[in-house]
């Protein structure tokens, strides 16, 4: 919290940062794990309408991105300390400052019911197993896909390797027990920092951001090169209905960053153009997304679900689009270095925010420090044991806990939190970062949207049995 005796323009006590830094940080945040499991979406569901529905999806994100951002100016303004400042200060202080950071979970807590509250911590606590399950997946299916040299029988490259045919030849695990062995060593290795408090180190995340744009980039570049020469040998179709249900919960999941938009905003220094750094921001990811996926889908004939998987050490003679092993390994391995990091950290938030919804007063230490924090990482587990398709639970988290999080949670807060305009406004001050969405039209438009969008994907799901 914030030292009462300074300023309240200064109450941030982190390290502050430019707009263009704050505008990398919020580009790093969205473009994760759903940008890897794109490009397979992108070919089932065919270029044109997949080009359409992620530009619909980001222009409804961004307008959601900008619901938060007022709600957050409303929250700051409705602390009692600022607004005792304001009086004091007078006309000189504008009272809708970002300036104190206030976290989603703090705004459900200011404006929500008990109701509301209790959907609130339900949605963040699926969307984080949607995430641990994801990342309990992709690890061991990157090893278990890089480990395993079985080419099929008398290696002729000929033939499709499945999950049931050997890892290795003359040995008698198949690669999906394989696979399993890897999600249990993944458990073992990583499951324990959930029992304790880590935080990323600053080094940490630089290394992680470093590789992570290292492997995009040489990812973009690659393909283009073989679609430069004539080489791609994709040939997507235009439009497949039975592929978006699945590519409307990725570009949901890949542009995710509202529940950590106060802890980037909040720091930046000059937070005037805000609204339009913010658009800015999402025409970059658009364009990104855009070009990363289509040179994919132009270039394979086959996207797996995990896109570096398609650059994989190729023993062979499957289609390569380079010879460079460091390159090919280090590919296949990027999502095992980078989610490694992130797994027990958002293992721990999982476990608190469990701890925050059903812990009491008189709860017994065995739940909090044993229980918990085994509920925050064996239910992943048993899924990823279950299945080990990356972009169905994508697509599923992003459906669902994702449209909460997303769409409807970020509409709900401003709804609720404009209820509280009058009175503020009455002690001084401008009404700061006001969404250029403002009308309450565009609000209830989102809320439909979101309730649409969940009944289509879950019709089309069970039309098509997945």
């Amino acid at each position: 919290m914030p030292d009462e005796n300074v300023d309240f323009k200064a109450t941030y006590s982190g390290a502050q940062y430019s707009t263009g830094m704050g505008l990398v940080y919020v580009f790093n945040l969205i473009v994760g794990t759903g940008a890897l499991t794109m490009p397979s979406a992108f070919k089932e569901a065919g270029w044109l309408i997949s080009l359409i529905t992620i530009a619909v999806l980001g222009l409804v994100s961004y307008i959601t991105v900008t619901f938060m951002t007022e709600a957050m100016a409303i929250a700051n303004a409705k602390t009692e300390n600022r607004c005792q400042r304001t009086i004091r200060a007078g006309s000189n202080v504008q009272l809708f400052e970002i300036t104190q950071r206030i976290e989603m979970s703090k705004m459900a807590d200011m404006f929500f019911n008990r109701v509301g509250i209790i959907l609130f911590n339900l949605c963040i606590i699926i969307y984080l197993f949607g995430d641990l399950s994801i990342y309990a997946v992709a690890v061991p299916k990157s090893l278990r896909d890089v480990v395993c040299t079985y080419a099929g029988i008398n290696n002729s490259c000929n033939e499709t390797v499945g999950d049931n045919d050997p890892c290795w030849e003359g040995v008698n695990l198949s690669r999906d027990n394989a696979y399993r062995v890897f999600v249990a060593a993944f458990l073992i290795l990583l499951g324990p920092f959930v029992f304790f408090n880590v935080q990323k180190t600053k080094y940490l995340q630089l290394l992680t951001t470093l590789a992570r744009w290292l492997a995009f980039g040489m990812m973009i570049v690659l393909t283009i090169i073989q679609l430069a020469e004539g080489k791609g040998q994709g040939h997507p179709a235009v439009a497949s209905v039975s592929g978006i249900p699945n590519l409307f919960g990725v570009c949901v999941y890949s542009f995710m960053c509202h529940h950590s938009l106060p802890s980037l905003i909040t720091p930046i220094r000059n937070k005037a153009r805000l609204s339009t750094v913010l658009a800015a921001d999402y025409t970059l990811i658009l364009v990104f997304y855009a070009l990363l996926s289509f040179t994919g889908i132009f270039t394979f004939t086959k996207i797996e679900d995990l896109y570096t998987l398609n650059f994989q050490p190729n023993e062979c003679g499957r289609q390569a689009v380079t010879t460079v092993k460091f390159i090919e390994y280090f590919l296949a391995l990027f999502p095992v270095f980078t989610l490694s990091t992130s797994f027990p950290i958002i293992a721990i938030t999982l476990r608190n925010n469990l701890q925050a919804m059903l812990s009491g007063p008189t709860t017994h230490p065995l739940i909090s420090r044993l229980l918990l924090p085994l509920l925050a990482v064996i239910p992943s587990t048993i899924v990823a044991i279950i299945t080990n398709r990356v972009d169905f639970l994508v697509g599923i988290t992003g459906s669902y806990a994702g449209v909460g999080i997303q769409y409807a949670i970020p509409a709900c807060l401003v709804l609720l939190a404009r209820r509280h305009i009058d009175e503020l406004l009455i002690k001084g001050g401008v009404q700061l970062h006001r969404s250029p969405f403002s009308h309450v039209f565009w609000v209830y438009l989102v809320l439909v949207w979101a309730i649409l969008c969940v009944v289509f994907v879950t019709i089309n799901h069970i039309i098509n049995g997945s």
